[in-house]
Formats: C-alpha cells, structure tokens, sequence
C-alpha cells in the first residue's frame, strides 16, 4: 500500500484594513518611530475592526482558500483552528467557523499553543492525514490580539498586529510536502509571557480588571533570550532529523516577532538575507497566524523550485516551540 504523504494545497491570509504606523503609537504613548525600529524592525500592524473578531477574519481567510481550490466543502473532513484570542473560552472558534462555512461533514476544534500554533496545527494534521483518519483538513490561524494588548504600555503594545491564515492539508497533490517536525514546550516559564485574567484561575471581576490582568504581560528581555535558543535547538534537532544541513535550505520562515531574534538566527545558520523571510515590519507579530502569513508571502514574492526546502522555526508563550521541513512538491499557483 501506497504511503500517505500530508501535502499543503494552498495557504491564503486575511489582514484588516486599518493600519496603525509606528507614528500612530507615538501620539498614544511615550514611543517613537526610531525607537520601535531599532529594537525589535517593526514599522506598522494592522488592527481589527469594530465588527472583525478571530472567528471573522479566519473565515475570511479559508474563505479565499476554497474559492481558490474550488474544493467541495462537504470534502472537509476536519476544520482546527490555532488561536490564543478566542471569540469566547467555549464553543470553540473553529466551531463558528465551521458553522459559518457551512463545513458539515468536519469535526472542529481550537488547538492553544500561542505563536507556535500554526506548526503545532500542522503537525497534527500531519497526523490525521496519514494515519487514514481524514483526508482534507482545513487549518487556520487566526488572531485579533487588539483585545488584548494595553495600549498605555509601550513595552508591548508595539508588538502586536490582528490577523488571518489559512492552510488547506490534504492526501493528494500539494505544493509542499510536509516532512520532519520537531516540537517542545517548557511550562515553568509560563509567567513570562502570559494573560493572567479571564480564566479558571483568575476570573473576571472589578479587581482583575482594575489590575489589567485581562491585558498581555510580557518580560521582554527574558523571552527574547529564550526565543532564540529555544529556535536554535528546535531547528537543529529537526534539521538532523531530516538528515539535512543548513545549506540545504532554501528558506528560512520564522515567526515574527522581532526582527533581532530573526537575524540572529540567521547569523547562527549562517542563511544569506534573501533566503529568509521577513514580514514583522508590515504586520508585526500576529501571533499563530504569523507563519501562514510568512509562508503565502514567500510563495507570492520569491521563486520557488521543485524540491527546494523550506524550514520553519516557532516560539511562543508557554513556553512553545518547534521547527518543521517543508518541500516543495508541486507548482506554486
């Protein structure tokens, strides 16, 4: 019996149509343009409108992927949905998503594994897809992190722009083939990067709000250190894995973040400039749907040859990570 290989058919994304310019945040707090550059390269972010939520731009986004494959919905057989900003803690979002598609015949979930989530999304579709247990998943990415982010901190609300993408995985043909993954989490590192209110553990009430726990809180410095060599070794162990070098890589797409984390693990890999893609500056980190949106812009803006590797690297609150090996496998439409 033939093997079953878990191929990418087609990656689309949703970005709102507000924009808010490094100049724009200086007029909001004690920032300036100069200053958001230089520490972490991002320029702009798109932000969410009134009516736009997480569920609303992932539809917007799968929305594009089935338009463009003209795949029959009643073929999906499961819709997974990444996110760490949630329409609601329950139903799901990939629930209303799959309502809103009108998706029938797919089971649906939310899978939490915050910026890494897109890899995380993958690896598991991986699984289904080649077990036997589905054959078209529809995997998105979306995030609306304005809800979240406390726009009198300057140490953070630079960082974080709104955002869609979408992945369709499937048994057949494909663009890429997804091969070796590698995955990790390190849970006593929760407290850096964290929402403290809303949940089981701190539910919503006048203190938490007046404390701003419902708000993100980050400690820059000590993500920014474990980001990078968390990515280290998480493309390392999967490079070796795959039995390949760093030279062997066509692209490197990371998740973007900051810019210096980026170069710094391009020095590390010793990867040339232009094979590593950069869209931090355009639309800051949006979290789990960052490397989608990473990902349709390397196959909008850069050739890509038969068999060409391309490597993601990930990072994000928990602490997650995990690095992943695409091939390139079929024409780029």
């Amino acid at each position: 019996m033939k093997q079953r290989r878990a191929k990418i058919l087609a990656v689309e994304s949703y970005l709102p149509k507000k924009i808010l310019t490094n100049d724009d945040m200086a007029v909001m707090v004690d920032t300036s343009d100069d200053w958001i550059v230089s520490r972490v390269g991002i320029k702009q972010r798109h932000i969410a409108a009134e009516g736009e939520f997480t569920s609303t731009m992932g539809v917007r986004a799968a929305q594009k992927i089935l338009d463009k494959t003209g795949i029959d919905p009643a073929s999906i057989d499961m819709v997974i949905v990444t996110t760490l900003s949630p329409d609601y803690l329950f139903p799901s979002t990939a629930c209303l998503i799959q309502s809103e598609l009108g998706l029938t015949n797919a089971a649906a979930f939310d899978l939490q594994a915050a910026c890494s989530g897109l890899v995380y999304g993958l690896a598991t579709a991986k699984a289904f897809i080649e077990s036997g247990q589905a054959s078209n998943i529809l995997l998105i990415a979306s995030e609306k992190l304005s809800a979240f982010v406390d726009y009198t901190d300057r140490n953070t609300c630079i960082l974080f722009g709104d955002g869609a993408s979408a992945v369709l995985v499937t048994e057949g043909s494909g663009i890429f083939t997804i091969g070796e993954f590698v995955l990790g989490a390190d849970g006593t590192c929760r407290d850096l990067l964290c929402l403290p209110g809303g949940g089981a553990r701190n539910p919503a009430s006048h203190e938490t709000v007046d404390q701003k726990k419902h708000f993100i809180k980050m400690e820059g410095r000590e993500v920014f250190k474990h980001a990078v060599r968390r990515m280290e070794e998480a493309m390392e162990a999967c490079l070796k894995k795959a039995g390949l070098e760093s030279g062997d890589i066509s692209y490197l797409v990371p998740h973007q973040a900051n810019l210096r984390i980026i170069e710094a693990l391009r020095k590390r890999f010793q990867i040339s400039p232009e094979r590593v893609i950069v869209t931090v500056d355009l639309y800051a980190n949006t979290s789990a749907s960052s490397i989608g949106i990473a990902l349709e812009h390397l196959m909008h803006n850069h050739p890509l040859a038969l068999h060409d590797k391309v490597l993601l690297a990930v990072f994000g609150s928990g602490f997650t990570f995990g690095s992943m090996v695409l091939e390139v496998t079929g024409e780029v439409k």
